[in-house]
């Protein structure tokens, strides 16, 4: 769209690629159709189910026995997820850009092949090529992994609510998953190999595993599957990480999070000669997103030591376009990136971690400010009393510049977005401190 507005001849090609259980989906990628907004609007399901039982103690009364419906939730939420679908198809439409619900490879140099659904293929040629394949979720390589287990890409239309539930893995997508199907009044198990959200704040990381084992989240530790049974009754039987221990535990769905793989194998970049790490499949780029093919070029998950988050391709492609178009300059800045994690205590990050600050800064050269705090939302009910949590982590050599911020409580990516955009100014700890709070907020905690 960003370079139709410079009158550019371009062409979208957009195809899903079914999941073992057959299910695909319409035009906007992962994040609209099986990622951030169902996740969401699933999570907000859940928050919902919690205000409910809040809301008694704010003098709401209700005698009858609240349940929740599966289907009116996903039904409700595909309708909405159908409807920027169609934003997206006339948007392309007018702007003048051609889609094709077709599988792109590289045949040769500037040259395409395009496969529709039906099986039929058309070569087109281009000046220049974008690569913006994303991932998909990885299996775990099991007898049984693809025929029995779900993954994200089927949960959020799944046509059954699905019960007694097995999430393994123990990134965001698992504990976000894990997070809202139990407060949907589910039996949800985690199965962890190792640590919960690699590449996070280790500190924050182990709060979120509390909050979620206190609200009745089982979790088995240092155990991956070795087999799968048959679907309705899941057998599943796992192995210790560490000795020779196994167990067995009977589950309705299981339901993998285990991680997502670059979707560059399959495109012919090897025909072209784009270089990609062989280990991983993620594509190596400059600092302008050029592949090692000049007239190549790549944003979003599939780049190689890049953040994996839906604004920031956007982003990266926005500029990409403004620099070969418009005689703009400016690069994407993979650094001071806000994200969230919405598991059922929020959790807000922007900047370094504490761990990779004192990898990279130093102990010595380290400030860490924290504090626990109480949503003042959550003393009626008297819940959850000094589980949320926030603190800044500050580089010493440099004024106290602000070098990462973490907070853990309700709206945390609402909070988050604010100091973000101070982060990116350059805040100091003498300037948050200067900062007058609002008062009675949760983000007030950070002033």
């Amino acid at each position: 769209q960003e370079a139709a507005k410079y009158e550019k001849k371009v062409m979208v090609l957009d195809f899903v690629t079914p999941t073992p259980l057959g299910n695909s989906w319409g035009l906007g990628g992962t994040c609209v159709n099986v990622g951030c907004i169902p996740k969401k609007l699933m999570h907000q399901a859940a928050l919902l189910g919690q205000a409910l039982q809040d809301s008694r103690k704010y003098g709401w009364q209700f005698t009858e026995e609240v349940k929740h419906n599966w289907m009116t939730m996903t039904e409700s939420v595909q309708n909405y997820i159908g409807s920027l679908n169609w934003g997206y198809r006339v948007s392309l439409r007018e702007k003048n850009v051609t889609y094709e619900n077709a599988y792109g490879e590289f045949v040769g140099p500037h040259t395409i092949k395009a496969t529709n659904k039906r099986g039929i293929e058309k070569l087109y040629t281009a000046e220049r090529f974008l690569i913006a394949t994303g991932e998909r979720p990885r299996y775990l390589g099991i007898p049984g992994d693809k025929e029995y287990c779900i993954s994200s890409d089927d949960l959020f239309s799944l046509p059954y609510c699905p019960g007694k539930t097995l999430v393994v893995g123990a990134s965001y997508v698992a504990l976000e998953c894990a997070g809202f199907l139990a407060g949907l009044g589910l039996d949800v198990t985690v199965m962890v190999r190792s640590i919960l959200l690699r590449g996070f704040d280790q500190d924050i990381a182990n709060k979120i595993g509390e909050y979620m084992e206190e609200h009745g989240i089982n979790f088995i530790r240092g155990f991956v599957p070795i087999k799968e049974g048959t679907p309705g009754r899941l057998k599943v039987t796992a192995k210790s990480t560490t000795g020779n221990q196994v167990i067995e535990g009977e589950y309705n769905t299981v339901l993998l999070a285990i991680g997502r793989d670059a979707c560059t194998r399959k495109i012919g970049l090897d025909k072209v000669g784009v270089k990609i790490n062989e280990r991983t499949g993620k594509i190596p780029v400059n600092d302008e997103e050029q592949t090692n093919v000049p007239y190549i070029y790549a944003v979003g998950d599939i780049l190689q030591d890049k953040l994996e988050l839906t604004p920031v391709a956007i982003q990266a492609g926005r500029l990409l376009v403004q620099r070969l178009y418009a005689g703009a300059t400016g690069k994407c800045d993979y650094l001071n990136v806000p994200t969230t994690v919405f598991t059922p205590l929020e959790y807000g990050a922007c900047g370094y971690s504490e761990e990779t600050a004192v990898e990279k800064f130093g102990e010595e050269n380290i400030e860490v400010y924290h504090s626990h705090f109480w949503p003042l939302e959550w003393t009626v009910p008297s819940r959850d009393n000094n589980k949320c949590y926030a603190k800044i982590i500050c580089n010493i050599q440099d004024k106290e510049r602000i070098i990462g911020f973490h907070v853990l409580g309700p709206n945390a990516g609402e909070i988050t977005q604010g100091f973000a955009a101070a982060m990116k100014c350059g805040v100091t700890k003498e300037q948050l401190d200067s900062t007058v709070g609002i008062h009675p907020v949760c983000a007030e905690v950070c002033t």
